[in-house]
C-alpha cells in the first residue's frame, strides 16, 4: 500500500461472529417462518372468500380488495421464504450467509406497496368521476369478517420479531390490509345510511397516503443496506475519532468503511496505526471491544499498521523499516 504507514500485511478478523448470537437468532427465524407461514394461509384463505363474495354480490370493491389481498399473499410467501433461506450457513460462494435475502425481499415488498398506492389511487379517480353502485349489505359482510382475519394477522406479525426488516414489510402490508377493512366498514356504513357512493374512493385515498408512506419507509431503508450505507446509528467520523481517544496504544484510525448485512448486524473494517511498542493482540481486541460495546459491532476486520513512538498529540511519523 503505497498511500499508507507500514502494514505488517496481517488481517485480524472477527472470527467468532458466525457464533455470534445465533442461538437467539434461529429462535427468532424459526418463529417469524411460523408466524409468517400462519399470515399467508389466513390471508390467502381470506382472499377466495372476498372472490366469492365479490362474484356473488357484484361489487367491484370487493374483487379489488381481493386482487389487493393477493399480492399480500404473494408478498407474505416471498417473506416467508426469505426468512427460511436466510438461514442457510454460509458458503463459498455467499461467504457472508444468506441473512441479506430478508432485506431483498423487504426492497422488493417496498416496491410492491408502492405500486398498490399507485392502483388504488388510479381506481380512487376513475370511482370519483364515475362513481360505482356498491352492494353495500354484503360489503358490509365481508369488510367486518376481513378486519377479523385481519387483526389476527396483524397481531400474528406484530407480536414477532419486528426488528426484522422483512417481518416489518410483511406488517406493513397486512396493516394496509387492515385499514382497508376499516375503511370499507365506514363506507358500507355510509353508504347504507346515505347511498353517497364517493366515500368509497375517498377513504380509499386516505387508506393510499399511510401505506404509502410506510411502503416508502421500508423502501428507502433496504435500499440503503443493499447499497452498503453506514448504519443510522454508527457515525464514522466519530468513531475514527473515538478509537485512538479510548485506546492510548492508537495513534490513528484511517479507511473506515461501515455497513450493515441487515438491520441488527453491523460490519466494520478499518486501518488502526498503533504507537511503537504497543502490543499488537492486546491492540486489536481492545479495539474489537470498543466496536462491540460502545458501536454495536459484532464483526470487524482490522489491518495493523505501525508509527513511531507517539507523543502527547498523538502524531506519529511512519517508519520505513521492518520489525
Amino acid at each position: 500500500m503505497a498511500d499508507s504507514f507500514y502494514s505488517t500485511g496481517i488481517q485480524v478478523m472477527d472470527h467468532h461472529h458466525h457464533g455470534h448470537g445465533h442461538g437467539h437468532g434461529h429462535g427468532h427465524g424459526h418463529d417469524n417462518e411460523r408466524r409468517l407461514l400462519l399470515a399467508v394461509v389466513l390471508t390467502g384463505g381470506f382472499m377466495l372468500v372476498e372472490v366469492f363474495g365479490g362474484l356473488l354480490s357484484g361489487s367491484l370493491a370487493l374483487l379489488a380488495d381481493a386482487g389487493h389481498m393477493l399480492t399480500d399473499s404473494v408478498s407474505l410467501f416471498m417473506a416467508w421464504g426469505a426468512a427460511r433461506l436466510s438461514r442457510r450457513p454460509p458458503d463459498a460462494l455467499r461467504t457472508y450467509g444468506y441473512e441479506r435475502v430478508q432485506v431483498l425481499a423487504a426492497f422488493v415488498n417496498g416496491l410492491a406497496l408502492l405500486l398498490i398506492v399507485a392502483w388504488i389511487l388510479y381506481e380512487a379517480i376513475i370511482r370519483l368521476m364515475s362513481p360505482v353502485t356498491v352492494a353495500s349489505t354484503t360489503m358490509l359482510v365481508i369488510a367486518v369478517a376481513g378486519l377479523v382475519v385481519n387483526l389476527g394477522v396483524f397481531a400474528l406479525l406484530h407480536s414477532g420479531d419486528r426488528g426484522n426488516i422483512n417481518m416489518r414489510g410483511a406488517l406493513i402490508h397486512v396493516m394496509g390490509d387492515l385499514l382497508g377493512s376499516v375503511a370499507a366498514i365506514v363506507a358500507a356504513l355510509v353508504i347504507m345510511a346515505t347511498g353517497w357512493m364517493p366515500i368509497d374512493p375517498l377513504l380509499s385515498l386516505l387508506v393510499a397516503a399511510l401505506i404509502a408512506r410506510s411502503g416508502w419507509q421500508i423502501t428507502r431503508q433496504s435500499a440503503h443496506i443493499l447499497l452498503e450505507g453506514a448504519p443510522a446509528h454508527i457515525d464514522s467520523h466519530h468513531l475514527e475519532q473515538a478509537i485512538p481517544a479510548a485506546l492510548a496504544e492508537v495513534s490513528d484510525v484511517h479507511h473506515v468503511h461501515v455497513w450493515s448485512l441487515t438491520p441488527e448486524r453491523s460490519v466494520v473494517t478499518l486501518h488502526a496505526t498503533l504507537c511503537e511498542g504497543a502490543e499488537q493482540d492486546s491492540a486489536v481486541l481492545a479495539i474489537k471491544r470498543l466496536l462491540q460495546e460502545r458501536f454495536s459491532v459484532d464483526h470487524a476486520t482490522i489491518q495493523i499498521e505501525w508509527g513511531e513512538e507517539c507523543v502527547d498529540d498523538r502524531a506519529c511519523r511512519p517508519v520505513s523499516h521492518h520489525h
